[in-house]
């Protein structure tokens, strides 16, 4: 492992590095989440085959972008803290195959349901659509929630420079009861984001369905994230700014909730997008600096940003990268949401259409 910069400025880059991962993964959670929440709704809220053709098209043009905000994540995390990197990847690589698998899933159904007109191939891969929707948040829930608590890591015996979870690998020590509300919570909320853009994107009777759908899951995602939020803080307290990212969160809810009653689609879709973005900066703030570890027994953690991350040159190198590249990711992303905004609805989807226009290529 590379040895840790001495100067202030490698500990600005960490640090930098750090921010600019949570800020990745919180793109992920805003922009994949709904649409994990709108593949898993599709088999509920379609009826025929035009509306449910009318849920896959409002993230036809967006979901494998969206995947892309996971891989940057990772690999800057490779990049930037290799140590990091290589000690969730050894140690978790169970949970991980199940995102993995989750994925190949839902990949596969909206790249092969429109490859063949018969209804029970097409019922076959929404539904595994909404399963590796449903697989990949309930894991990464699990997974936040853990890092939460602390992943129990030692030094490596053969070799003190690395670190290994301890047991290796580590799978069903994380499903503890907190482990699971976590999952619960993150699929909970995925769903009400989800169904509060599907509303956002359609019009008509999928419109009205998802309206109410989102009214219903959103009681549920409210009462699952207060119980997540107020243990979070309790069993890893963070001082003032915890507590009041908390009654942001609540508040995201809570208000979109209340304006998806009052037909307010895009001020609804805002605020769940908010309660994203302030749950995740939570998540992020209890793992600086031990990078979501603890040491055996309740120690202190052996691993931090410090001694896990890459040379002063690579973070500076990679800061000159990212300068470049992320604006012209921003604007792309930006360019191909203002592109597809419209509304769709079953009249815009032709009776004589092989195939789904928006998945086909």
């Amino acid at each position: 492992m590379l040895e840790v910069p001495p100067t202030g400025a490698a500990f600005g880059l960490q640090v930098l590095w750090f921010i600019l991962i949570a800020v990745l993964w919180i793109g992920y959670l805003v922009l994949e989440g709904f649409d994990y929440g709108v593949a898993m709704l599709i088999p509920f809220l379609g009826k025929n085959e035009k509306e449910r053709r009318v849920i896959v098209n409002t993230i036809g043009p967006v979901w494998d972008g969206n995947e892309v905000w996971l891989l940057t994540a990772g690999g800057a995390t490779f990049a930037a803290f290799p140590a990091w990197y290589a000690t969730l990847f050894s140690g978790l690589y169970l949970p991980l195959f199940l995102v993995l698998v989750g994925l190949i899933i839902r990949g596969v159904a909206f790249e092969y349901r429109a490859k063949h007109p018969d209804a029970k191939w097409r019922n076959a891969f929404d539904w595994m659509a909404a399963i590796g929707s449903f697989i990949v948040p309930l894991v990464f829930g699990v997974g936040f929630a853990n890092f939460i608590l602390g992943l129990p890591v030692t030094n490596d015996a053969a070799s003190p420079n690395l670190f290994v979870l301890t047991p290796s690998p580590y799978f069903w020590q994380l499903f503890s009861w907190f482990g699971l509300l976590g999952g619960l919570c993150l699929v909970a909320l995925f769903l009400f984001h989800g169904s509060l853009f599907l509303a956002l994107k359609t019009k008509g009777v999928v419109h009205e369905r998802a309206q109410a759908f989102a009214s219903k899951v959103g009681l549920v995602s409210i009462g699952l994230g207060a119980i997540f939020l107020v243990s979070q803080n309790l069993l890893h307290p963070t001082g003032i700014l915890g507590w009041v990212l908390l009654v942001l969160a609540a508040a995201g809810l809570a208000s979109a909730w209340w304006f998806n009653g009052k037909g307010r689609d895009g001020i609804a879709f805002v605020s769940t997008t908010a309660t994203v973005l302030f749950v995740a900066v939570g998540i992020f703030l209890t793992m600086w600096p031990g990078l979501g570890f603890i040491g055996v027994g309740g120690a202190a953690s052996p691993i931090n940003a410090m001694n896990a991350s890459s040379s002063q040159l690579t973070l500076v190198l990679m800061t000159v990268a990212a300068c470049i590249f992320v604006p012209i990711v921003l604007a792309y992303t930006a360019w191909a949401y203002t592109v597809f905004r419209r509304r769709l609805g079953v009249e815009n989807i032709p009776d004589d259409e092989p195939a789904t226009p928006a998945l086909a290529g």
